[in-house]
């Protein structure tokens, strides 16, 4: 059941990153309320996989993975659109492979290890697409312009938490071997 929230979340990114790229595609109430489905399973699938005991980390890696897509490909859209700044989707895939390779490879653990600010940026991603989906369901000019304008700057605040939480993943290294010394 866990798995199959999460799967909704990965088919809904096809049709929100089109929705964003094409503003044609889909109306803006269409995309707002598929970005809602997306967050509303991305709160449900860890819940009901712990509830139900069927945790695991083959599981976290579908969850993370499928956010990844989904808001990765939804900012790509975002940006291809010219809504927010191009440099974000490009950051987040650098980040989440970073955050596998040092998790699988680097520290060789069993399942994804996180940091406190990628943690926060992963949930955080979210928001851009929120407020750049509430930009386009017409409630008026000034509504319109104050979302898009907040999502664009969320985008780029991201941008930098998102090269922040690089360098400290790439830097967490170096603290551990200091603390092994």
């Amino acid at each position: 059941m866990a798995n199959l929230l999460t799967a909704v979340r990965l088919a809904l990114s096809i049709p929100v990153t089109l929705g964003f790229a094409y503003s044609e595609f889909l109306s803006g109430w269409v995309v707002l309320l598929l970005i809602l489905i997306a967050c509303l399973t991305d709160f449900l699938d860890g819940k009901v996989a712990r509830a139900k005991n069927t945790a695991s980390a083959r599981g976290q890696l579908f969850d993370h993975s499928t956010d990844f897509i989904f808001v990765t490909s939804g900012l790509a859209g975002c940006a291809f659109s010219g809504l927010i700044n191009p440099y974000l989707p490009v950051l987040i895939l650098i980040a989440f492979s970073q955050y596998v390779i040092d998790s699988y490879y680097l520290y060789k653990q069993k399942e994804l290890r996180m940091s406190f600010l990628g943690r926060w940026n992963g949930i955080l991603y979210f928001g851009p697409l929120l407020f750049l989906a509430f930009s386009a369901i017409k409630l008026g000019k000034d509504f319109e312009e104050f979302m898009g304008l907040a999502g664009s700057i969320f985008a780029w605040i991201l941008t930098g938490s998102t090269l922040l939480s690089i360098i400290d993943r790439g830097l967490a290294p170096l603290r551990d071997s200091e603390k092994n010394d």
